[in-house]
């Protein structure tokens, strides 16, 4: 695949190719518009939001850590079973031959002994250690949805900034390959004036050597671009056609910093992950203390039994017995685990404070990055105008002796450098955008509303939280 294919350019948009010196206000346009590469026909293209959802449905990490979850909701239904009964049944048969004398009679036969039980065994009181894995289990299950809505942000996230890479990179390369034809119309003239003695052979080197250095750019930007489709066709799921201006989240930014903080520390999926984590090493301290309690419970048994001892013999036994279990000593084991439980609650607590100062420092530096590249775009602008000026300036002043083709060249460089800065600077203002929302916990499909179904983990977890039997999984496996 080429980055040929990629190289698409708006309807009714300046050609970012020139073959003569562009006026001050076309030039304008199109460094203002180099990263606006929607296709002929827009309602064809895919837009930011449609590639977005597109990654939300079909995004392979974010699909497995969806089966991740799915198989942690399946532990609470583990843990509940202790409020349960268990149920055993046994079976047997059997050949014996009796051949002896008993109180004075001759046995002589042959019995198929056999029989049948089944067991009910219920735990009335286990020191509430039934309750607390409960607890410890759904609370993993809370932590791991935090997770897997902390690993949607950075997949919505990578998206875009895949997206918007390939944007950038593709009118980097049109840039690129601009300059390159510019460079041989500017090598093609002077050497036309070299032949009427008009410049020297050092300027045709010095526009001979800029042509080289642009064509070499030229392979480079290639290759970027080719990374930047890779890198879209990992996060979204194809390779990217023809692809519509992106677009700022801006409506989804807090109005300021304050504002972002408090959203942040009160949302952000990582720090309510942590929190769990210490609801869940909580309910580990109990489950081990209700281990030092007593244990009750029923046990009850039918039997049913065969030939016991003589052909056509039966038997019926019925039996419910109650029992009390009290642990009186084992080892020091159940201590130290107890022990080694609340040293790992203090662990998960103040983990909870670095992660807090993790996400507040992310959002400062989220923050920063998006004023300035909001700056960036304005004085990027800015840069392109007066290098237009001083561009056309620079090669009027040639034509008449008073700069020479080394001072040209220079002015192209340096309009092709300011180019070229304000499609980066035009990409991460979106990219920033993008990013500042996802610090403060909120680049999800729910709070962004996305055109795309919505993975709702609480459907499954309802499925089969209170199922007490069946192999099937909730979609037929």
């Amino acid at each position: 695949m080429t980055a040929d294919r990629f190289i698409v350019k708006p309807q009714g948009l300046m050609n970012v190719r020139e073959r003569k010196p562009a006026t001050h206000h076309g030039l304008r346009c199109v460094a203002i518009v180099a990263l606006a590469l929607a296709a002929a026909h827009p309602a064809m293209a895919e837009t930011l939001e449609s590639a977005l959802s597109r990654a939300y449905a079909a995004n392979p990490t974010l699909n497995s850590n969806r089966a991740a979850l799915r198989g942690v909701d399946e532990n609470v239904a583990q843990a509940k079973s202790g409020y349960r009964p268990t149920v055993s049944g046994s079976a047997d048969i059997g050949l014996a031959r009796n051949d002896g004398r008993v109180q004075g009679f001759n046995i002589d036969n042959v019995t198929r002994p056999g029989g049948a039980s089944l067991t009910v065994n219920q735990t009335l009181f286990n020191g509430f250690q039934t309750d607390n894995q409960t607890r410890r289990a759904e609370s993993n299950v809370l932590g791991t949805r935090e997770t897997l809505r902390s690993i949607e942000m950075n997949t919505l996230f990578s998206a875009a900034q895949a997206y918007m890479f390939v944007l950038s990179d593709t009118a980097n390369l049109e840039l690129r390959r601009n300059n390159v034809e510019v460079l041989e119309e500017q090598l093609r003239q002077t050497r036309d004036r070299f032949n009427v003695g008009e410049v020297t052979r050092t300027d045709v080197a010095q526009a001979e050597a800029r042509l080289a250095g642009a064509r070499s750019d030229v392979a480079q930007a290639e290759a970027s671009l080719r990374a930047s489709i890779g890198t879209y066709r990992r996060f979204i799921g194809v390779e990217p056609r023809q692809l519509a201006p992106g677009r700022p989240l801006d409506r989804y930014v807090p109005a300021n910093l304050e504002s972002a903080m408090n959203i942040g520390l009160k949302e952000h999926p990582q720090i309510l992950a942590a929190m769990h984590a210490v609801d869940v090493a909580e309910s580990s301290v109990k489950v081990f203390e209700g281990q030092l309690a007593p244990t009750a419970g029923l046990s009850g048994t039918v039997q049913q039994r065969f030939d016991g001892q003589f052909p056509g013999d039966r038997s019926l036994n019925a039996q419910i017995v109650g029992r009390i279990s009290v642990p009186l000593y084992e080892g020091g084991l159940t201590y130290s685990q107890i022990r080694q439980a609340k040293e790992l609650v203090g662990q998960r607590r103040i983990e909870v404070e670095d992660v807090r100062d993790q996400i507040r420092a992310g959002i400062v530096r989220a923050w920063g990055d998006l004023e300035a590249s909001k700056a960036q775009v304005i004085a990027s602008q800015a840069q392109v105008q007066a290098n237009e000026v001083a561009l056309n300036g620079v090669r009027e002043e040639a034509r008449v002796g008073q700069r020479t083709t080394l001072d040209v060249l220079n002015a192209q460089q340096e309009l092709l450098t300011a180019r070229v800065n304000l499609i980066v600077a035009q990409r991460n203002r979106v990219v920033f955008s993008y990013a500042m929302v996802q610090t403060v916990g909120r680049l999800t499909v729910r709070f962004t509303a996305l055109p795309v179904a919505t993975y709702s983990p609480k459907e499954h977890f309802d499925q089969v939280k209170d199922l007490w039997f069946g192999v099937r999984t909730p979609d037929g496996r």
